[in-house]
């Protein structure tokens, strides 16, 4: 307005005796043979320089961050609640495409006086790759992955420790297809490899439910279970831990679907 350029074509030189106050943002005071807009439409001016050509000092200029948010600015919605800054992890796109497509593919909406005008269109995008890897790196610690229910390649693993067992294996594979006629998705593992080898791969793999299967608790009428995000051992007859993982299965889907996308936060 103070330039009476079209936007785009302003430039701070010349504005100091036009304005009450001239803001100019740290960075831009750093610039030295800058390009900015001439205060003319259609016309550039090149080899701006902070000092010679506009004021960095004075009672009418203020040199201040202004190009990046910080804590604390106030958001620029209608809340005018204060910003605080997350991290967040970026698994998907918006793009507003404007009339280019629109316009060449003639989409066309009539307006209320029976015009016809290009469509204004957007598209979006989600990495379906991208969702794997941010949930794993928001779900991890030091062992490997600890997959959320929800996206979980498995819901429940089974561990025969010691396969060559024919009751061991038996057992596994019981709990195994109970699981899965339960309608969970169940993975057993009855390689023929060490305890040790097992219970690491299953760390590292993250499914969130697990059941252990071994010689020794059979004797003692029961099998181990455990939840991979924190590996609290519990001991159950072989005939109750199928409720029981299913119970809690259904348990934390139903929390999944009630809970909030984000935080009901003021400010965020």
């Amino acid at each position: 307005e103070v330039t009476g350029a079209a936007v785009g074509f302003a430039g701070p030189q010349g504005l100091i005796d036009k304005v009450d106050l001239l803001i100019v943002d740290n960075d831009v005071a750093t610039m030295r043979n800058a390009a900015t807009g001439a205060n003319k439409t259609d016309y550039h001016v090149k080899n701006v320089n902070p000092g010679r050509d506009f004021p960095l000092s004075g009672d009418k200029v203020v040199l201040a961050d202004i190009r990046n948010v910080v804590e604390g600015d106030l958001s620029p919605t209608e809340s005018g609640y204060p910003l605080r800054l997350r991290t967040a992890i970026e698994i998907g796109h918006v793009f507003k495409l404007g009339t280019k497509y629109s316009s060449a593919m003639q989409a066309t909406f009539l307006t209320k006086e029976g015009k016809p005008q290009p469509l204004i269109m957007g598209c979006y995008g989600i990495g379906v790759n991208r969702i794997i890897a941010a949930a794993i790196e928001a779900h991890h610690d030091a062992n490997g992955i600890v997959w959320p229910m929800s996206i979980a390649p498995f819901h429940v693993l089974v561990l025969a420790l010691d396969p060559r067992d024919e009751q061991v294996l038996r057992t596994a594979v019981e709990i195994h297809d109970q699981l899965e006629a339960a309608g969970l998705d169940v993975l057993l593992d009855d390689r023929d490899e060490r305890a040790g080898f097992k219970f690491k791969d299953a760390d590292l793999i993250g499914i969130p439910l697990r059941v252990i299967v071994g010689k020794k608790s059979l004797n003692e009428g029961a099998v181990e279970f455990s939840h991979r995000k924190d590996d609290v051992k519990q001991r159950f007859a072989p005939t109750e831990v199928v409720e029981h993982v299913r119970r809690l299965y259904t348990q934390e889907m139903e929390e999944l679907m009630r809970a909030p996308l984000l935080p009901a936060t003021n400010g965020d």
